[in-house]
């Protein structure tokens, strides 16, 4: 049975923080919990289906390789990361979050009723970082990188996001990932420019997946393989 929303109170305000990039907003929408930044709605605890499906994605992509390691940039409200931990086939799950509020609404939050027993996982581990910075500086290597950290490739958080999605910054991602590795890209609508930018930066199999919605334009993961 679908589960009924009340939205005739006002949003409830849970917590409000001046974070490193801007505000951040935790708030009760009926039985949703939401997270705002900058007056920009990100995302909020209705589905989950996005989320699960740019994880599951790039799994699939991987063909069958034994125990891979994902990257998932951006926390958010945790499904995502608890969808990975649910599965068993998943190696080490890294989850780079820039927000420290967002990193403590989960281990001491409301938001710990998605992530708790994810978070429990040997196999996870969260890292206060911003992405950008964490995929030019890094030494470790992925077989999967799962971004949600934007509402897609042409509708980014905030502006220093953007070069995440050029060509330098897709090379950036390219040097996380092993050989034969799969980058997923979550964006609320379709972006025939990235794939083309996508393929220009050296990476093959390049592909969109549909997510269908309630109404208006579905949205999609964006996929693409490194160069074995």
């Amino acid at each position: 049975m679908p589960v009924s929303h009340d939205f005739h109170e006002a949003p409830e305000v849970l917590d409000r923080r001046e974070g490193p990039y801007g505000e951040v907003v935790l708030r009760r929408h009926g039985e949703l919990l939401q997270i705002i930044a900058n007056g920009c709605f990100l995302m909020d605890t209705s589905d989950g289906r996005s989320e699960r499906l740019l994880v599951d994605a790039a799994l699939t992509a991987l063909d069958d390789r034994p125990s891979p390691d994902v990257l998932i940039g951006g926390l958010g409200v945790g499904f995502s990361l608890a969808h990975a931990a649910a599965d068993p086939r998943w190696g080490r799950i890294t989850v780079v979050e820039r927000e420290p509020a967002v990193v403590d609404w989960h281990r001491r939050g409301p938001l710990s009723a998605f992530s708790g027993p994810a978070l429990a996982d040997a196999r996870t581990e969260i890292v206060e970082a911003d992405l950008v910075d964490y995929v030019n500086e890094t030494s470790a290597t992925f077989d999967a990188l799962c971004l949600d950290i934007d509402n897609g490739p042409d509708w980014t958080v905030t502006e220093g996001n953007g070069g995440l999605y050029s060509p330098t910054g897709l090379a950036s991602c390219a040097r996380v990932l092993r050989p034969g590795g799969v980058l997923a890209v979550w964006s609320a609508r379709p972006s025939p420019e990235f794939e083309g930018t996508l393929g220009n930066a050296g990476f093959q199999q390049v592909r969109t997946e549909e997510i269908p919605v309630a109404r208006g334009v579905p949205d999609v993961v964006h996929l693409a393989v490194r160069p074995g």
